[in-house]
């Protein structure tokens, strides 16, 4: 139903026009700097300034783009950090979500020394967080007041999905 391949910067534009707004862009990226407008160059950079982070993007049978998210191991080096995960609006219910997960996961335990994949969430963002339970993914803990939106403090849960899970 989906394969998924390393992220180009050609996929930054498709990308990026699924942020329409600042509560998307927040929801989609913490507080890890971007902004609007600009997103797709500011991707493209982000990607490069670091290759340690491993973006993807969650291909269609037919070569169409419906999903990003990237990968990163934590210093633990047991840890691999999923985030950024965001599937197209005009995709969302078909279960390219749940299948680039999969594929997600899948990639990240290829790595033996790979123990866990983590991530947050936002308690607003109810869809992403029952496909996680679904997924196995267990909150571990709640991380208060991460990122300011329109005057309000999110936190974010964060889960946790073990190797043997």
């Amino acid at each position: 139903m989906i394969r998924i391949r390393a992220f180009e910067p050609a996929d930054a534009p498709r990308v990026a026009s699924w942020i329409d707004d600042e509560r998307a862009l927040y929801t989609w990226s913490g507080n890890s700097g971007f902004t609007l407008p600009g997103l797709a160059d500011q991707l493209t950079a982000f990607y490069a300034a670091d290759p340690t982070r491993r973006g993807h993007t969650a291909l269609t049978p037919s070569g169409a783009v419906v999903g990003h998210f990237m990968l990163r191991d934590l210093p633990d080096r047991e840890t691999v950090r999923l985030g950024f995960v965001l599937i197209s609006p005009e995709t969302r219910g078909q279960g390219y979500g749940e299948a680039m997960l999969r594929a997600a996961v899948r990639t990240a335990f290829a790595d033996p020394s790979a123990q866990r994949v983590s991530l947050g969430v936002y308690p607003h963002n109810q869809g992403a967080l029952r496909l996680y339970e679904r997924l196995g993914f267990a909150t571990t803990g709640t991380e208060e007041k991460i990122v300011e939106v329109d005057g309000a403090w999110w936190s974010s849960y964060q889960m946790t999905l073990g190797r043997q899970e």
